[in-house]
């Protein structure tokens, strides 16, 4: 049987999740107008459709698995659970207001009518603080509602923040962290196929995490440098033709590479690589 997964067609998320299943080592080709894509050497098939729309096809069992934004998940309230979490497309749903509104915490909100495209979310977050607001749903441009006299304030998706410096809105308070998540139906009984299409995509973004290293030094200086380098359990030694020689290979962070490579050098290590991981299966 075939395993279908739903992934965004365009957008911001769309880029990073095709590149994200290439590196967890779907085979595939696209054009630009593929809706459905096999995967090659895999009962898989991806479907391309609206960010927004994976979420219905998952709940409603068209597709088994897909990639989407925590937002929408919690926007559209449907019976989906979040099997993984994909750690890019981050960004934040804020309310802003006007410079110069004088409006400067959530309470302030009270009365307003609040422009959003993520109208459920909106309603939920002010009722259950007790803030009457009157929500107003826009599909796009929600930063120049307040201009425009649509509304008096918003709700938006904020990546960097820099639209709503533009449109001259400042950010009040945060409503909800999103990030891109693959879901699956609430209940949904993986199989095999489904299962290991998780594994992969888990080992791909553990990856993103790590590099690999190499390097050269004399046996003596072994003690010194495990240390450091401790990897996933120890670093691999291996001799060298030329004499006391050896070559030692370790996995570490990514974000531990720049104060590694001097203590390396120190402790006696020379030609040291730092190479890219494809996948990490611990």
């Amino acid at each position: 049987m075939t395993l279908k997964i739903a992934l965004p067609n365009k957008g911001r998320l769309e880029k990073p999740a095709t590149e994200l299943f290439k590196q967890a080592g779907f085979r595939f080709e696209r054009t630009e107008r593929s809706l459905a894509v096999p995967v090659s050497d895999a009962p898989i098939e991806l479907l391309y459709v609206r960010a927004k729309d994976v979420v219905e096809l998952v709940a409603d069992g068209a597709a088994d698995l897909g990639v989407t934004g925590l937002d929408l998940t919690r926007e559209a309230r449907a019976p989906v659970d979040t099997a993984l979490e994909l750690g890019f497309g981050r960004c934040s749903l804020v309310a802003a207001a006007p410079e110069g509104s004088g409006i400067t915490a959530i309470e302030d909100f009270a009365g307003m009518r609040v422009a959003t495209s993520h109208p459920r979310s909106v309603d939920g977050f002010f009722t259950d603080k007790g803030i009457p607001v009157t929500t107003v749903p826009l599909a796009g441009s929600v930063e120049v509602a307040p201009r425009l006299d649509v509304a008096d304030a918003v709700v938006d998706l904020v990546s960097s923040g820099s639209t709503m410096l533009i449109n001259g809105l400042k950010p009040v308070a945060e409503l909800l962290s999103s990030q891109a998540i693959l879901i699956e139906r609430t209940g949904f009984a993986r199989s095999e196929t489904s299962q290991t299409v998780i594994t992969m995509l888990d080992a791909a973004m553990t990856a993103r995490r790590k590099r690999y290293l190499v390097m050269n030094c004399h046996l003596d200086a072994i003690d010194s440098i495990a240390p450091i380098i401790p990897g996933i359990a120890a670093p691999t030694v291996v001799p060298l033709t030329a004499g006391d020689m050896v070559a030692v290979h370790s996995v570490v962070d990514a974000s531990d590479v720049w104060h590694v490579l001097p203590r390396l050098k120190a402790a006696g290590a020379t030609g040291i690589l730092v190479l890219p991981v494809q996948q990490v299966l611990a």
